[in-house]
């Protein structure tokens, strides 16, 4: 078997090897789970009960005649540094295309299947909190995945064409939004729900609406469509399988395209930002519905947003400027930032921790969490979205409280000469970050995914952190992470574009 692996590895490089000709490949593949699957995204226990439409790995392959590079875009919550690796390491011994050179990126799609499991089938550090309700189902289903990932590497290599890129930006407005807001009684609170009488102002600045597309023209084959746009894709919830405002965009611009371009959508920094509308013009409410954190949802919420966005793409589509292709060359940034543990992993507050966590656990067991009746609910008095922080806190400080002074962050990039680079941050990046590193970027179009070859956590700026809210409540890493990953990746882009 090795000897027919290797055999093939050596096919496939010497049908990408014309130096000096750019050449670019797409290929999809379904991994939709099967009913009752855990569906990871919230901090309760659901299982799949209906398909709303197909999950997927879109693959684009890009080649230089000397070097290949794979990015992959899943259509799930988020994928573990032990699972990413796995898939990576699956490409790598199906194509030979160098480890490095490969990028997972997760949409967020809070309604997809369970790819957060460590190294032992598990669940992993920075989980929602289940890790007691992983099944044979969910394990094998991250098996079928590594199969999948490679599955989609080796065609989208078999599919390279000579090509030619170009350039887009437009803007989706009034379909995301700021979600952490300044409160009467002078907290910080993330979705605090709709028409709230208690909301002041929105913290932070407004949201990053631009939508940027790639355009790849191939001689022989159909031009493939890379868009980039960042929010949340918690827009539908339920019980239901879909790849959310990302897999509908990608359906509304192959439709509006007569079926002739492929489309991959990447989730950008997202961390802060999603499609809560807390002050809503009429009308803007329709086809959503409040959930059990008192967030508004609804299917044909993101059926209007993959419009909105898909329709910013199509307005530049045909009128893109040309980038001038160039080497492949890619590289990783270690970025050490400290942790967010000294503040509150006491004596005091470990106990109340494991007082709310144990108590979460048994609503969880007893399907009551998030509820009337949850026992957190009933003890402290926390509903909706602040129970959900306060449980989010109380598992960090768990976590944290024997964890390590510092972590390491990898920053995984792929560039295309000096034209086109895509940018991968291992978690969920604050909105600012990816505004910071575009403007920062010296090269033609920077292209940002979040959750991108693992799941760390949120990457809140500073004043997070002394606000409160959410994202630094359940952040593992201190209040340097985002200028620290931001100079990061501004160091990398710098590298790779001499």
């Amino acid at each position: 078997m090795r000897k027919i692996v290797f055999v093939f590895v050596a096919l496939v490089a010497a049908s990408v090897a014309v130096a000096g000709e750019f050449k670019a490949g797409f290929a999809r593949v379904d991994i939709t789970p099967p009913l009752g699957s855990f569906m990871p995204g919230y901090y309760v226990d659901r299982r799949a009960k209906q398909v709303l439409d197909p999950l997927q790995i879109n693959c684009v392959a890009f080649s230089d005649g000397k070097e290949i590079a794979i990015v992959q875009q899943y259509d799930t919550e988020g994928i573990s540094d032990a699972v990413a690796n796995r898939l990576r390491d699956a490409i790598v011994k199906a194509t030979g295309v160098k480890r490095d050179a490969i990028l997972v990126h997760a949409s967020h799609t809070h309604d997809g299947g369970f790819l957060a499991q460590d190294a032992d089938h598990g669940a992993s550090a920075t989980d929602d909190g289940v890790p007691s309700t992983a099944t044979d189902v969910d394990r094998l289903y991250s098996a079928l995945c590594v199969s999948r990932a490679a599955d989609a590497a080796v065609a989208a290599i078999a599919d390279l064409k000579p090509a030619k890129l170009g350039v887009g930006r437009s803007e989706a407005k009034r379909i995301s939004f700021g979600r952490r807001y300044l409160m009467k009684d002078g907290r910080v609170l993330t979705n605090p729900g709709t028409n709230n009488p208690d909301i002041v102002k929105p913290v932070g600045n407004p949201p990053d609406e631009q939508v940027q597309v790639l355009r790849i023209d191939r001689e022989g084959g159909k031009p493939i469509a890379v868009i980039n746009f960042q929010t949340h894709p918690d827009v539908v919830g339920g019980e239901t399988l879909t790849a959310d405002w990302p897999g509908l965009t990608r359906t509304v611009f192959e439709a509006a395209t007569f079926g002739d371009a492929h489309a991959l959508v990447l989730n950008g920094t997202q961390g802060d930002v999603n499609h809560c509308n807390v002050m809503p013009r009429p009308g803007e409410l329709n086809g959503l519905r409040r959930d059990f954190d008192d967030v508004d949802r609804g299917y044909d919420h993101a059926k209007h947003m993959a419009n909105v966005i898909a329709a910013a793409a199509l307005t530049v589509w045909m009128k893109c400027a040309p980038l001038e292709a160039g080497d492949i060359r890619f590289g990783v940034e270690n970025v050490r930032v400290p942790s967010q543990k000294a503040k509150d992993s006491d004596a005091k507050n470990l106990k109340w921790a494991e007082d709310v966590w144990a108590l979460h656990e048994k609503s969880a067991k007893e399907g009551v969490a998030g509820g009337e009746k949850d026992y957190v609910t009933k003890k402290y008095g926390w509903t909706g979205m602040e129970l959900t922080t306060e449980v989010a806190r109380a598992g960090r400080i768990r976590r944290l409280a024997n964890g390590p002074d510092f972590f390491e962050l990898p920053i995984t990039t792929v560039a295309i000469g000096k034209a086109v680079a895509f940018a991968g941050f291992p978690g969920e990046p604050f909105n600012d970050i990816g505004k910071a590193v575009k403007k920062g970027s010296p090269f033609g179009l920077t292209l940002l995914s979040c959750l991108t070859n693992g799941s760390r956590g949120y990457f809140p700026f500073s004043d997070a952190f002394r606000e409160g809210g959410y994202e630094s409540a359940t952040s593992p890493f201190g209040p340097s992470v985002a200028d620290d990953l931001v100079a990061g990746e501004l160091r990398l882009l710098n590298r790779l574009c001499k």
